[in-house]
């Protein structure tokens, strides 16, 4: 565990504002953010969030332009979508490029190119030196059920372990593999049966690795026989649960465990994939090959695309028509993968992924040191794919969701986009797009520790 330092030191005054921006074609709508929130109350049902009360104008790499004008930087990157920032011009050009050409046949009806491309080229930077086939469809929950499918029709068994903590998606299926209740299954069981739950290694709930691997052979004998069991899945470092990476050790063990039992391994990589963590794909730190991995958010940089990827002789267990989707692989989305993907590989966003993580580590310990003293428990991630942990105090580690929720609202106030997440919603997360200037990078955390300072005044003073 990387925690912040304690010692205390001198606290920047910097302070920076949303100001208005001198660009031509951004003049302020007729719409304000307050007109739109009352629009969308009225037309769009509660149960769709927004944790920001701000309406989209413009944005352009890791910048974001509201109606009226306002500028902020953004540290949520669409949730995770923007590894090549907002408009990357390779990948609008690319987009627009095919728009010139056809935007739709439906894979099924009348196949193209641009799908047999991007599947080539997905299979060829997935690891494992086996052949490897791909399956293109819309979203990450879609690329998630189909592994599912393809795992139960490979081995002809029904049952799916998947991990406390984890996000699979919100479709009824992947939300009985999600593992966490609020908000995402709340109200809406009963879920799919023949899914498991094993405990993940938690250093604040005190599981280590070999407690989780009793916990998922405890597993084995109560509920889930092995030979019933299609596939684990895992998603190499937590996203919702709290950007937690998988102790390698421990995926090493799962690969193991489903050697013995001729169970398949499915990588989640739909947050964590596309340079996020510093390689392709996050499971590659740990040196295991996965059977399947899911794939979506930054593969097409801002386009809805997603896909699994898998050993060739896996992915042909279904017969023709077993598996597709009217919108799955989209061709304008498709030419957008190759550009991100290009992008990603030539200006060497892997290596910048790294360097920007190791510096986030670094100067979050000393914000931390100095504007919270005691209270930012934790500093973790692997690469870019960042998050720390606010708590009451170091000696009894209580979360503090409070604290978390105030410091995104302070933040956004002073023109920062940040998102939370984990298990008790007390950790903010870094999805900054790995283009951005490493002078906007600072001038975010120049505000993120105005807006942490801020709001342990405000709680201080409640």
């Amino acid at each position: 565990m990387a925690r912040a330092a304690k010692k205390q030191t001198a606290k920047s005054a910097v302070k920076n504002k949303p100001k208005i921006v001198a660009v031509s074609d951004l003049t302020p709508s007729a719409q304000t953010n307050a007109s739109l929130v009352a629009r969308r109350d009225a037309a769009v049902p509660r149960g769709v969030a927004s944790a920001a009360p701000i309406y989209a104008k413009y944005a352009e790499n890791a910048e974001l332009w509201d109606v009226e004008g306002n500028r902020y930087i953004d540290f949520a990157g669409g949730i995770g979508v923007l590894n090549t920032g907002h408009r990357h011009p390779n990948v609008v050009a690319a987009a627009k490029a095919q728009e010139d050409h056809y935007t739709h046949t439906s894979f099924q009806v009348v196949p193209y190119e641009p799908y047999v491309a991007l599947a080539e080229k997905l299979n060829e930077l997935a690891p494992g030196s086996h052949p490897k086939k791909t399956l293109l469809v819309t979203t990450g929950a879609e690329a998630v059920e189909n592994a599912v499918k393809i795992a139960r029709a490979a081995t002809g068994r029904p049952g799916i372990i998947a991990f406390t903590g984890s996000y699979h998606g919100r479709t009824l299926l992947t939300l009985g593999m999600t593992g966490k209740v609020s908000p995402y299954k709340k109200d809406v069981g009963p879920f799919p049966a023949d899914v498991f739950r094993a405990p993940f290694p938690s250093v604040r709930d005190g599981i280590t690795v070999e407690d989780a691997l009793i916990g998922l052979k405890n597993l084995f004998l109560t509920d889930a026989q092995p030979s019933r069991v299609a596939a684990i899945i895992l998603e190499p470092v937590l996203g919702e649960g709290g950007y937690i990476p998988v102790p390698f050790e421990m995926m090493q063990a799962l690969r193991e465990i489903c050697d013995e039992h001729g169970i398949l391994l499915i990588a989640d990589e739909v947050q964590a994939g596309f340079g996020r963590t510093g390689t392709w794909f996050a499971i590659e730190h740990s040196g295991v090959v996965p059977d399947l991995i899911t794939v979506a958010k930054s593969m097409a940089g801002g386009y809805p695309l997603a896909g699994v990827i898998g050993r060739a002789d896996i992915m042909d267990a279904l017969e023709p028509g077993g598996l597709g989707g009217t919108y799955g692989g989209n061709p304008v989305a498709c030419a957008a993968a190759m550009a991100a993907i290009q992008a990603i590989d030539e200006e060497g966003l892997l290596e910048r992924s790294t360097k920007m993580g190791e510096h986030f580590r670094a100067r979050f310990a000393e914000i931390g040191a100095r504007s919270a003293p005691h209270r930012m428990w934790d500093i973790r991630g692997l690469g870019a794919m960042i998050a720390v942990e606010f708590v009451t105090d170091f000696e009894s580690a209580k979360p503090d969701a409070a604290l978390a929720k105030s410091i995104c609202a302070h933040a956004l106030k002073r023109g920062l986009i940040l998102l939370g997440c984990g298990m008790h919603g007390n950790a903010l997360r870094i999805m900054v797009p790995l283009t951005a200037s490493e002078e906007l990078i600072e001038e975010g955390l120049v505000i993120f520790e105005d807006a942490l300072s801020a709001a342990v005044a405000e709680q201080m003073a409640a």
